[in-house]
């Protein structure tokens, strides 16, 4: 550091350096070379496969240890389900890790001039958040599901409508407790068929 820029420098880097200087004058007149400073790089010594496969199996066990009895943080409903289920706390993990990715590499197409790449990212995020609460409130959000998002949820129907003559109203792709089926389009046309009688 020069001397031109001591008047920069805190009352105790200006002691440091009148110690520093005051040892290296010490040193020359004692006509002894003053020390380089030497750091040690310390090489670690590479594993073997015997030992690389042992650490593995060490890390397992402690990583088992570590989760054992720990109830995963997920709602109720979610850890209700059978692990092969679409919906299941383990597969929408994975979805939610999926779609993160996903987001981030699309994260560009946030402020595109192009509404096509703006609409494939908003509903990327939309389908992360959804994901999120989900599994944290046991609530699906979205009308889409699946790892690709390309499978449509069905209504359920938990309270009957009745029009003026006591006849259920019924929506199409709606499943319905009190006939245990999904309510389809042929049954709509064959319903209509038979209160117009023909």
């Amino acid at each position: 550091m020069s001397d031109e820029m001591d008047h920069l420098l805190t009352p105790a880097q200006k002691r440091a350096k009148t110690r520093e200087a005051k040892k290296l004058k010490t040193l020359e007149q004692m006509g002894i070379e003053p020390r380089k400073k030497t750091k040690v790089k310390r090489t670690r010594k590479p594993m073997t496969p015997e030992q690389k496969a042992a650490a593995v199996e060490r890390l397992a066990v402690a990583r088992a240890k570590r989760n054992a009895g720990k109830e995963p943080n997920a709602h109720p409903r979610v850890l209700a389900f059978d692990e092969d289920h679409v919906l299941s706390f383990k597969n929408s993990k994975e979805t939610l890790k999926e779609w993160r990715e996903k987001l981030k590499s699309i994260k560009s197409q946030k402020d595109s001039k192009d509404t096509k790449q703006r609409a494939e990212y908003l509903e990327c995020e939309n389908y992360v958040k959804n994901l999120g609460v989900w599994i944290r409130d046991g609530v699906w959000l979205d009308h889409k599901y699946g790892r690709k998002h390309d499978q449509v949820m069905e209504y359920v129907c938990t309270a009957m409508a009745y029009d003026k003559f006591g006849n259920p109203k019924r929506d199409v792709g709606t499943y319905y407790p009190d006939i245990r089926e999904v309510w389809t389009k042929e049954m709509n046309d064959e319903h209509r068929k038979n209160d117009r009688g023909y």
